[in-house]
């Protein structure tokens, strides 16, 4: 297996102890044997076989969930990343940051089908996360084991891994990789991707932003409806009361509308309050804490010191 060899040969150049996790996401040709072979004579192998084709977010929790190192690096298996870029992640994660993000500066596929679109993507996700990196869509990034367990992954939400640990206070940093053509499979990419890609941006804005106050986005757009139902309604009401004006004849399809936007901002406002009951919810029972911890510094005692 070429992937094996080449990632073999490098991480055994760095010198630091190394365990390699394969992920199998439900394969139907003869990969999983293969796998089983390689980690019958390596040790440092982990093989991971799902028992049906998950998603590539669902693989990589897969490795995620079974890998024991510090530091983590994700990569495809198809050969598009090349292994000889992990020593620049290596020594980014080694200079503290917790995220190192693969760039690919200058891609290889096609112009207007994919570096277009991808450009376009790819600064709409920046924009809305607020993670100023170029290159959401590659896998290949390093990442301290800390923040993979604070990030939870579904969907398509591995491109997002970033933008959610920010949220943790996590440090990022992109470095270049080399943008070869794929050497196995076929690409996956295609419109009902990106329409799964662009719900779950709208889904890391939400998160992002009113995780912690759902209020604050429903109850505005409630008020903002009731404000305008009830502005109508006293409108209606004055043409009523001044003008002595067949309101239900003249205006019927307008009060109808007004109805509509006095129910529709009691019905968002309700679900704010849900949102803001679950949030509750979530925080009290188990204490969970509204922040991430960098690390805690105290003060030694004086026994404790005269003891040493």
């Amino acid at each position: 297996m070429d992937l094996y060899d080449r990632l073999k040969a490098v991480m055994e150049a760095s010198g630091e102890s190394f365990e390699i996790v394969l992920v199998d996401d439900g394969s139907r040709d003869g990969t999983f044997q293969l796998l089983r072979e390689i980690a019958a004579v390596d040790s440092r192998i982990t093989v991971v076989k799902l028992r049906r084709n998950f998603g590539q977010t669902s693989a990589l929790a897969a490795g995620f969930d079974h890998a024991r190192g510090e530091y983590i690096i994700a990569m495809d298996g198809d050969l598009q990343h090349d292994p000889s870029d992990i020593p620049v992640f290596l020594e980014k994660i080694a200079e503290g940051y917790d995220i190192v993000s693969g760039w690919r500066k200058r891609r290889t596929d096609n112009l207007w089908l994919r570096r277009i679109p991808s450009h376009c993507a790819n600064w709409l996700m920046a924009k809305l996360s607020g993670v100023d990196i170029h290159d959401f869509g590659t896998t290949f990034k390093a990442y301290r084991r800390e923040i993979l367990e604070q990030v939870p992954l579904y969907g398509e939400l591995h491109r997002f891994i970033p933008a959610l640990a920010s949220w943790h206070g996590a440090s990022i940093i992109e470095v270049p990789i080399r943008n070869v053509n794929r050497e196995r499979g076929t690409s996956h990419y295609g419109i009902s991707r990106t329409i799964r890609v662009f719900f779950d941006l709208i889904t890391i804005r939400f998160l992002l932003r009113y995780l912690s106050r759902p209020l604050h986005f429903f109850g505005t757009v409630g008020m903002v409806s009731i404000l305008g139902g009830c502005g109508i309604a006293v409108w209606l009401a004055l043409e009523k009361l001044l003008h002595q004006a067949d309101v239900m004849t003249k205006h019927g399809p307008l009060m109808i509308f007004t109805a509509v936007l006095l129910l529709a901002g009691l019905n968002m406002l309700a679900i704010g309050l849900l949102g803001e009951m679950q949030v509750r919810h979530y925080h009290e029972p188990a204490r969970r804490a509204p922040y991430s911890v960098d690390r805690i510094l105290r003060a030694q005692s004086e026994e404790h010191t005269i003891s040493e």
